[in-house]
């Protein structure tokens, strides 16, 4: 009776923590994190020192991925240079035998085709195919119970309840996977792209007023989608020329993050393009005619924006801003200094149609670069705004003499928000006044990954 009792306190016990196992793999999301859980929850479960998931390829025929956990750093060192395996021997018998399989003694079962060198040593195995909506995903792979007893039938039994729990939440986390790329596609299909223009010098922006479409800017522009399952959101950003042969730029960002908050900022940036085309004005009174139109024609959520107007002034260039309740632009000085052009931010969209948006202007010189962005690529809920700002500045200082293209790249890969936020970046870099590029836009042999010549995207 004792002994019974025992027996059923363990068996509450593996119940109890398949229960907390089956919780664990279904709470994550992102694919790769769900299949590392799956093998150390099983490694739990059974006491194994060894765990593997090895996911199929296409055909069926073999592994294209194969998840580890368990081996120690100096394993995985002997392992160096190996490739993972890819379903000979034991491990292939599982594949075209899809039923558990317990060995407890790996070297004598006929698949056996032996180890690499540098392999750990692995007696005992415990395997069990994961399905996924009725077809094959993979085999679950346990080597090696701690207390070094072969693997029995109340392993088999525990790991098969987990293989099953196992498909439904990789089916979970690939279709949460493809939900976020499509809305994260609808996003990007919605964000405008730069053109590709030839620069030219200050004195030549005249001369080629007749030539539509040129202008002497360089530019690139950057948008990350959230780490949130909605993955899509109302950042944007804009760039043209117009008909004046200016350079106008906007970053601006919807409240929310769902389809309507996208839909919103199309609707902003369409109307947007049109005013600019359409009434000559200073950017202030150019968001207080949009905020109005807004009104007056959509339910556009809560919105902040900051609009800016880059003109040809003797010296340099001119940059005649506005905001509408937005982070001020991010100034790059030729030598790669930075500074923030603060001022009166004035209301966001969405609250006082009929608000004034002050106006200012600051000077540009040759080389100089503009940077606009979103609050998801500095806000961080641990952190004042004022410390986080800072620390953009400096990375962006740090970064300054690389390509356009890069810096962007470089300050999203970098940035010292808590990523939990849509971010968006557009840098307009203003031309030397030879009209050429600055040394440092040129590519370099020595930069990684950059041996060989790439376009530059200009506006």
């Amino acid at each position: 009776m004792a002994e019974d009792l025992r027996a059923l306190a363990r068996a509450k016990d593996r119940l109890q923590g398949l229960l907390s196992a089956v919780l664990a793999i279904g709470g994550d999301l992102e694919l790769p994190v769900v299949l590392q859980r799956i093998v150390t929850t099983a490694m739990d479960l059974v006491g194994a020192r060894y765990g593997a998931l090895g996911v199929l390829d296409s055909s069926g025929d073999h592994l294209e991925q194969f998840v580890t956990a368990g081996l120690t750093d100096q394993e995985r060192a002997a392992l160096g240079g190996i490739d993972f395996p890819r379903g000979r021997g034991v491990l292939g018998h599982l594949i075209h035998h899809p039923e558990p399989l317990r060995v407890d003694d790996i070297a004598s079962h006929p698949a056996s085709v032996g180890f690499p060198p540098g392999h750990p040593p692995m007696r005992t195995l415990l395997g069990v195919a994961v399905t996924v909506r009725g077809a094959i995903y993979g085999d679950l792979y346990l080597a090696e119970r701690r207390d070094g007893r072969p693997f029995d039938e109340d392993d088999e039994a525990i790991v098969r309840a987990l293989a099953g729990a196992a498909g439904l939440a990789i089916d979970n986390a690939r279709l949460f996977g493809f939900m976020r790329d499509s809305a994260e596609q609808f996003q990007r299909l919605l964000l405008p792209a730069l053109p590709d223009l030839t620069p030219l010098s200050a004195a030549a922006l005249y001369r080629a007023a007749a030539l539509p479409g040129l202008a002497p800017f360089s530019a690139a522009a950057l948008y990350r989608a959230a780490a949130l399952p909605a993955a899509v959101g109302g950042d944007r950003y804009d760039a043209l020329t117009l008909p004046d042969h200016t350079c106008a730029a906007v970053i601006g960002d919807v409240a929310g993050h769902d389809l309507h908050a996208a839909a919103a900022m199309a609707q902003a940036r369409n109307m947007l393009r049109a005013l600019l085309y359409q009434h000559p004005a200073p950017p202030g009174s150019v968001l207080t005619r949009l905020d109005r139109t807004l009104h007056a024609l959509t339910d556009l959520p809560l919105t902040t924006a900051c609009l800016a107007r880059i003109e040809p002034a003797d010296p340099g260039w001119t940059l005649r801003w506005s905001s509408a309740g937005h982070l001020p632009p991010l100034l790059l000085a030729p030598d790669g200094r930075p500074r923030y052009l603060h001022g009166e931010p004035g209301l966001p969209l969405g609250v006082d149609p009929d608000a004034h948006r002050p106006d200012h202007i600051a000077p540009l010189p040759d080389g100089a670069t503009v940077l606009l962005f979103s609050d998801g690529l500095v806000e961080h809920p641990g952190h004042p705004i004022d410390e986080r700002l800072d620390a953009l500045a400096h990375l962006a200082s740090a970064h300054a003499h690389l390509l356009l293209d890069d810096l962007v790249h470089a300050l999203a890969d970098h940035h010292p928000s808590d990523g939990h936020d849509d971010m968006a970046l557009l840098a307009i870099r203003t031309p030397t006044a030879a009209g050429d590029h600055r040394p440092s836009e040129r590519i370099r042999p020595d930069t990684p990954g950059k041996g060989l010549p790439q376009p530059v995207r200009h506006l």
